[in-house]
């Protein structure tokens, strides 16, 4: 008959001291079979329940005392035995359970994070340092902000919509772009364990049934502009909003930029008392610095603005750091939606009959300057920062084109807000 180890009490153990040995030592403390204190010769003490698992001994960790106490001990003891007895094996179960809190943590990961760890995982596919730049640049400009919080066992095909809708239609190339690299990243987080299921961002069965095709798309040409008729009522219902988004967009508009110049415009490129924006060569499609005049409106828009501590943006997003695109997008796609809520047609293109948007403002200043103005077109494509000949090219750097350009802005703006045409404008009908 196994001999029946004598019942410790709490002082008993507490009494307990290592032999002196250089191996560990049970001690049975009795009260439950099998139920033993290991004493470590560097002090530690831990609880073991020794017992037969399925005709395997198992030592069965209960705890480290004192954090767990000898009836503590004891009760953990009689519930493994109660388990065994059941046919669960508690090692098993034990291991089985952190297996699936491993499992929750990782699809707990953030987009965010899931991009660092795919860019680096996809290292050596890259040509080279730029084209990787290309690869996390897309993903930041138009995946962060609708995706980048969310943990990437949540993403499903409407947030990724969401990101490539307001850029489907208006830049295609991009928008699929995008696709492809949102559809790697999330690739990558389901083979690493933080995701499963099918990836939201595949194209065939999938994104195919929602979106037009890139190839249709493409054909329609350029990006949808607000008609000039339209334009008055657009900039008024544009002032009624508030926000940092709207006057980017409502500065955007005064100085016929791109969205990307807007955005990432910062304080030191504007000089209020000359009334004077110059945007480096750094920052400009063309890599040549461009100088933009601002008009009166420009200029008391930016002198009300608040200037944010932590960072220098003139129009800084939610977290200080530049506004999305798409936040411009979905701003005018709001103005659209607003205008047919009170039961207009909205602000489409006259052509595609497509909501307008941030890039085709751009295309209706220069219908203005070319149909509604007798300004010269070269100086219109100054404006504009397009490639243009080389001899307007010189004029503009010397310096008088910029006080011309001073003029036909500040038409541009009277025009914008349905106020008396000037001398260089031409009155149609």
């Amino acid at each position: 008959m196994p001999k029946v180890a004598a019942e410790l009490g709490p002082l008993d153990v507490k009494r307990l001291a290592h032999p002196g040995e250089k191996s560990n030592v049970m001690v049975p403390v009795g009260g439950v079979a099998g139920l033993y204190l290991q004493l470590t010769p560097k002090g530690g003490r831990t609880w073991i329940l020794r017992m037969q698992v399925g005709g395997r001994r198992r030592d069965i960790g209960l705890g480290g005392y004192p954090s767990v106490t000898l009836a503590q001990a004891r009760e953990k003891a009689r519930e493994a035995r109660d388990k065994v007895e059941r046919g669960v094996d508690p090692v098993e179960e034990r291991k089985a359970a952190k297996a699936r809190l491993i499992m929750a943590r990782r699809k707990g990961m953030l987009f965010s994070d899931a991009v660092d760890k795919a860019l680096a995982a996809k290292l050596d596919a890259f040509r080279n340092e730029k084209h990787r730049a290309q690869w996390r640049s897309t993903l930041d400009r138009y995946a962060m902000p609708e995706l980048g919080a969310l943990p990437v066992g949540e993403i499903d095909t409407a947030a990724v919509l969401r990101c490539l809708q307001p850029i489907w239609a208006t830049k295609t190339e991009t928008a699929v772009r995008l696709r492809g690299r949102i559809e790697a990243v999330l690739s990558w987080a389901t083979v690493a364990g933080h995701r499963a299921g099918d990836n939201p961002a595949r194209w065939a069965g999938n994104l195919k049934e929602l979106l037009p095709a890139a190839s249709k798309v493409a054909k329609e040409g350029n990006h949808p502009a607000l008609q000039m008729d339209d334009a008055p009522a657009w900039i008024a219902d544009l002032r009624k909003r508030e926000g940092f988004p709207a006057r980017a967009l409502e500065f955007l508009t005064l100085t016929a930029a791109r969205s990307g110049e807007v955005r990432g415009a910062t304080w030191d490129e504007i000089d209020l008392a000359k009334a004077l924006w110059i945007v480096p060569a750094s920052r400009m499609k063309m890599q040549r610095e461009h100088r933009v005049p601002l008009t009166v409106e420009a200029v008391d828009l930016l002198k009300a603005l608040p200037r944010l501590d932590g960072t220098s943006l003139v129009f800084p997003g939610v977290k200080g750091g530049p506004l999305s695109d798409m936040t411009l997008s979905m701003l005018m796609r709001r103005l659209h939606t607003a205008a047919v809520e009170r039961g207009g047609t909205g602000y489409l293109d006259r052509v595609s009959k497509r909501p307008a948007v941030p890039h085709g403002l751009r295309s209706t200043f220069r219908d203005w300057a070319a149909e509604r103005t007798q300004y010269p077109g070269d100086m219109a494509e100054v404006a504009l920062a397009h490639r243009i000949n080389n001899v307007v090219e010189a004029a503009y750097r010397r310096g008088d084109m910029i006080e011309k350009r001073r003029r036909m802005m500040a038409d541009w703006a009277d025009f914008m807000s349905g106020r008396a045409l000037g001398g260089n404008v031409v009155r149609l009908g």
